[in-house]
């Protein structure tokens, strides 16, 4: 039989047990009822058709899968900051998030264009694959880790267009001299081809062409060029986007801001990313379908396709250019092996699958 002392010490450390398990439950309890406000910057007008709506679906979904424990309020360019200072304020912490495009980073971290869009380079299926299943999303990671940022893919517009002119573009003597807006490794790409490229925020598009500021811009696609009226500032219209073949959107995450969230927030936030992710690129395609329609049909703008042999010497200009950059930096080499070794394999995988009939009427 069991002592009567020892059975009133066993009673009461089972009792304290029960109460430190109890007091323990309130705390996780409390951990998972106490509501948490983020903060989430964005390159885009407050709103604007896709890019600017992403965001803000991301946000209505994170409210809905925590059931309001994390609420985050999304600012436009220029409501918290500028449009090309997200990383930095996401990297310090002003904002705990942030909704941009790598390519505005290349001069912080010159690797970063490649998870936007490089010249001749991905699609959108192609670019999904590669970061989520061909290891570019840990080569992504690594690459802001100093900076105290997290990226996570938020979004893709799929093939974008070449932009729009005012002139006829015959032969690449016709890019000489030639201002026109254009991001990332395209915009060196135009400079070796003798034009200028310049840097301008999406809001400053429509004004800077109609006063001849720049001479032409690309911007994104039908969809987004139609909301911005660019037909009205320029003649022609021009395919394929060969400096943009898909664009790649990111999430930023603040590193401390991210570790600080329970478990199950953070996999919402995963989640709710990926989500985004899917849900932008088949908004896209239906809308561009629908707004190269109106620009052709109603508003008779003249669809133009650069010259094969145009595209053929910016493609030539593009890979002595990725030579140079891997040569000169040893994270753009990591990088562009990664990118390449895939893109060679996946291309021809399509040529078997995907793109395999693509030309069959």
């Amino acid at each position: 039989m069991i002592d009567t002392g020892v059975r009133a010490v066993v009673l009461l450390l089972v009792s304290l047990l029960m109460v430190a398990c109890g007091g323990q439950d309130e705390e996780n309890n409390a951990e998972q009822a106490a509501v948490i406000e983020w903060k989430l910057v964005t390159s885009w007008p407050k709103g604007f058709p896709g890019l600017g709506v992403a965001p803000e679906r991301f946000a209505e979904k994170i409210k809905l899968l925590s059931q309001g424990r994390l609420i985050i309020e999304v600012y436009g360019a220029g409501e918290l900051v500028p449009s090309f200072d997200v990383f930095n304020a996401v990297s310090k912490g002003t904002a705990q998030m942030g909704h941009s495009a790598a390519f505005y980073w290349q001069k912080k971290i010159p690797a970063a264009p490649f998870f936007t869009s490089i010249p001749f380079g991905m699609t959108a299926q192609e670019m999904n694959a590669w970061l989520h299943y061909g290891g570019g999303l840990e080569l992504w990671q690594e690459l802001y880790s100093p900076y105290g940022v997290i990226p996570m893919a938020g979004g893709n517009t799929g093939a974008q267009m070449g932009g729009w002119f005012n002139k006829d573009i015959k032969t690449l003597a016709d890019l000489k001299g030639l201002k026109m807006r254009l991001p990332g490794i395209g915009a060196e790409v135009l400079k070796r081809a003798g034009g200028i490229p310049v840097s301008l925020p999406g809001g400053e598009l429509f004004t800077a062409l109609e006063t001849g500021a720049i001479d032409a811009t690309e911007w994104v696609g039908p969809y987004n060029d139609l909301a911005f009226g660019l037909h009205n500032a320029a003649r022609y219209y021009y395919y394929p986007g060969w400096q943009e073949p898909s664009t790649t959107l990111e999430f930023l995450i603040n590193k401390n801001a991210f570790h600080a969230l329970p478990d199950d927030l953070k996999k919402i936030v995963e989640v709710a990313a990926r989500a985004i992710n899917q849900d932008m690129l088949d908004e896209y395609t239906m809308k561009n379908v629908q707004a190269l329609d109106i620009l052709v049909n109603e508003h008779n703008v003249v669809l133009r396709a650069f010259p094969e042999d145009v595209l053929a010497q910016l493609k030539q200009q593009t890979s002595d250019l990725m030579q140079e950059m891997s040569k000169a930096d040893p994270s753009v080499q990591k990088v562009y092996d990664s990118y390449r070794r895939f893109l060679i394999d996946v291309r021809w995988y399509g040529r078997v699958s995907d793109n395999a009939d693509v030309n069959i009427d």
